[in-house]
């Protein structure tokens, strides 16, 4: 039912229409792939996969995080559920957590006790239905995705214990203003995004302080507040070495098959939509666990490369910052054009078109 590799401590379970755990799986097992399924409760199940480093539970119809999940866990994926709160003790004891991403969910609320995830380093919360920005948040996070929610307000020393915080994403929500001073302790902050917010532009005092805050930051922030340009901030000058990749990744997961179904039994309109550095693909495929090589077979039987190609230039950044998906259907083929990613082009190559190039670059050569 389900595939193993590296000797059987990688398992691949994914969009298997399970309602269940899969028996006679090893106990030693690293990284497990659940994802797109139709499993519902799962508390207490999974304690016994000690050695677990990787969790992919994206797109079933859970309402809450596992209880009892082990704390040998580095990666914590549940996008696509139907989460409505993170309560205090779901992460009480991860310490060793770095990634969690709870996407595309109903959160409303989230509870963090102090002192705990020391060693999670990025925060996925997009998506969701947060009216303000989660307080006590894990000091040492490092990406912050809040995008798409109905954000209205930070509250005041909410942001002021993370000075490792480099990426802060707030665009796509309902902000009007912000208060003066609100960013001033982020430090270590390298990219903000702030586009696609119904900024109160005729207030003339609120928004004048947080355009010169814009301006004079460190940072660079993407989607100025009233469309005054698409980057502010002392970030403009690009200094070598120093390049953002704007672009906005709205594709499928390269790991989504013909088989993956949403919670209808259709393919999940937004699959795993990320942000900026925050990679479109699961985190099982970033460890190389699949062979596929990313390719697939064309209806000639030609196998066809896909490469992506990302701009590395701040003007493939909307003004607007939307990241915004439509419905893909996973039987679909990629687009060889036009993408809504404008930052981001598919090659395709196939063995006619290198065999067409080498004919026509001969005919030069003839020629002269």
């Amino acid at each position: 039912m389900c595939s193993c590799s590296r000797g059987h401590r990688a398992v691949d379970c994914s969009s298997r229409g399970l309602t269940k755990l899969p028996p006679g799986l090893q106990h030693n097992i690293r990284f497990f792939n659940l994802s797109f399924n139709s499993l519902q409760g799962l508390d207490n199940q999974l304690s016994h996969y000690a050695h677990l480093r990787t969790l992919d539970l994206s797109y079933n119809r859970l309402e809450g995080l596992p209880s009892a999940l082990p704390r040998s866990l580095w990666d914590i994926r549940a996008a696509g559920n139907h989460l409505r709160l993170l309560d205090k003790n779901d992460t009480a004891y991860h310490w060793n957590l770095k990634v969690l991403d709870l996407s595309d969910n109903e959160l409303e609320r989230v509870v963090f006790i102090n002192n705990t995830l020391p060693s999670l380093q990025t925060l996925n919360l997009s998506h969701n239905r947060f009216w303000t920005v989660p307080t006590n948040m894990p000091h040492n996070l490092e990406t912050i995705d809040l995008s798409h929610n109905y954000l209205v307000q930070v509250l005041s020393g909410s942001l002021d214990r993370l000075p490792r915080l480099a990426r802060f994403y707030l665009h796509a929500n309902r902000f009007s203003w912000l208060p003066e001073g609100i960013f001033d302790k982020l430090t270590g902050l390298e990219v903000m995004t702030l586009g696609d917010n119904p900024w109160a532009c005729e207030e003339e005092e609120n928004v004048t302080k947080l355009l010169r805050w814009t301006e004079q930051t460190r940072a660079a922030i993407l989607g100025c507040p009233c469309y005054t340009r698409p980057i502010c901030g002392q970030a403009n000058v690009v200094t070598p070495g120093r390049e953002w990749h704007s672009a906005l990744y709205t594709e499928p997961p390269l790991w989504v098959n013909s088989r993956g179904e949403g919670h209808d039994g259709h393919p999940p309109a937004r699959t795993a939509e990320v942000t900026s550095g925050y990679q479109a693909k699961s985190a099982l495929f970033e460890t190389g666990i699949y062979q596929d090589n990313r390719g697939s077979t064309n209806e000639s039987g030609d196998q066809m490369r896909f490469v992506w190609m990302s701009s590395t230039t701040f003007h493939s950044f909307s003004t607007h910052g939307s990241t915004t998906a439509h419905p893909l259907s996973t039987t679909k083929k990629p687009k060889t054009g036009n993408s809504q990613n404008k930052g981001t082009g598919l090659h395709v190559e196939t063995p006619e078109t290198v065999t067409m190039t080498i004919l026509v670059l001969m005919s030069v050569f003839n020629t002269f």
